[in-house]
């Protein structure tokens, strides 16, 4: 992952900053508690393709 890319990606609900999880190549947004997916070196920013964190939570 281009990190100039990683530093102006924002999340598309909220705008804020992501996290980069190198192992799982998802771009994570805390506030929304969303992970979204990596595809072929292409990050994927729609809602509906992103994984929701609260799932893991519970478990």
């Amino acid at each position: 992952m281009d990190a100039r890319l990683l530093d102006i990606l924002v999340c598309p609900l909220c705008k804020g900053a992501l996290q980069y999880d190198k192992p799982a190549q998802e771009l994570i947004c805390p506030h929304d508690q969303l992970a979204f997916p990596i595809r072929d070196g292409i990050p994927v920013m729609l809602e509906d393709q992103a994984r929701p964190l609260e799932a893991e939570k519970k478990g």
